[in-house]
């Protein structure tokens, strides 16, 4: 039986209609008009709510006459849960980046099959995880290393070229300058009024680095004590314009972009949160659970606190299980009000 309550049957009902695949392996639909049970993420039409029951699993749909179905396949979700834990085990213990065929012949998928159940779980490609792996521990490398180059081999990669070019991706920064404190970065920055109160937003020539309220260019300070701080010019002024009309109207920040870094799994749990439609919400169990890892709900609620970037990354649609809002860096006061926005 599942070990994972299953969500009441007004939630799960919702989870059906939008095809939640976060809510996969938490309960089956049990379809008594047509004797078949599936996935919440199911693509098939959506039956009358009338002919829907909702079971732990697969084993209790069984248990009242249903069977599976062929299309969703909803006994897998197991297997494929298993299947994601054995390769992230296997890619983190990996001292170099290991080859989708490689990955996926360890789990007994092919690669194409594996790397769409591999995304679906995480988040993200097993390639981009594990280029957010190296990124992670190139950062852990870079405090305690006496040089750059030194960390970027501890950090596994085979040749400082690679590093960069996912410094290009990802990072923004250069390794230097993670290094030290944003030494040789110019961060341009302004301090602007909006229907939320007043509003930072900091940016390299990447995207933005911080954008918070009711803060001062000192906290520019304190994160990059080391980096050039100016006061946004003219170019900055059209990027500034897109920030503020992406907190004023939601929904528009989609090409904004952005320069932060964080630890795989707060980039996976970013991602997931950029994912989240305006106007509506995910708890912090969804949260997890979309990152493929569903016991780990205080990291996801520790990797959405350390977000950078309000609004685009939304961390404001995050709530608790059972509705209420939680906390918010900027206060609850903000946090109603960018979800009153958008709604």
């Amino acid at each position: 039986m599942s070990q994972i309550a299953i969500p009441n049957d007004n939630e799960a009902w919702s989870a059906v209609m939008r095809r939640d695949r976060t809510f996969d392996g938490r309960f089956v639909t049990g379809v008594h008009s047509t004797g078949i049970y599936c996935r919440p993420s199911c693509a098939a039409r959506h039956p009358a709510r009338k002919n829907v029951e909702f079971y732990a699993d697969g084993e209790a749909a069984r248990q009242d006459g249903l069977r599976a179905c062929k299309r969703c396949l909803p006994d897998d979700v197991a297997r494929d849960e298993a299947a994601v834990a054995k390769a992230l085990k296997l890619m983190k213990a990996a001292q170099s980046a290991m080859l989708l065929d490689n990955v996926a012949a360890a789990t007994g998928y092919s690669p194409t099959h594996f790397q769409r159940v591999f995304k679906r779980n995480v988040g993200m490609t097993p390639a981009a995880f594990q280029r957010a792996l190296r990124r992670e521990r190139a950062g852990q490398e870079l405090t305690v290393a006496d040089s750059v180059t030194e960390a970027i081999y501890a950090a596994g990669y085979n040749a400082s070229s690679r590093f960069y070019e996912d410094g290009k991706e990802r990072m923004g920064m250069t390794a230097s300058a993670w290094k030290n404190g944003g030494a040789g970065v110019t961060i341009h920055w302004a301090v602007v009024e909006t229907s939320l109160g007043s509003m930072l937003v900091g940016a390299t020539d990447k995207g933005v680095c911080r954008l918070s309220f009711n803060e001062g260019p000192e906290e520019l300070e304190r994160r990059f004590p080391n980096a050039e701080l100016v006061v946004g010019g003219e170019e900055f002024g059209a990027l500034l314009a897109k920030v503020v009309s992406a907190v004023e109207q939601p929904g528009t920040a989609n090409d904004i972009p952005l320069d932060v870094k964080g630890t795989a799994f707060q980039e996976a749990v970013w991602q997931e949160l950029r994912r989240i439609p305006p106007g509506e919400t995910r708890s912090y169990a969804e949260i997890a659970t979309s990152v493929g890892k569903p016991k780990a709900v205080r990291a996801a609620g520790s990797a959405n606190g350390a977000n950078n970037v309000a609004v685009l990354i939304p961390c404001h649609r995050v709530v608790r299980s059972d509705g209420s809002l939680g906390g918010y860096a900027y206060g609850l006061e903000v946090k109603r009000k960018l979800l009153e926005k958008e709604q």
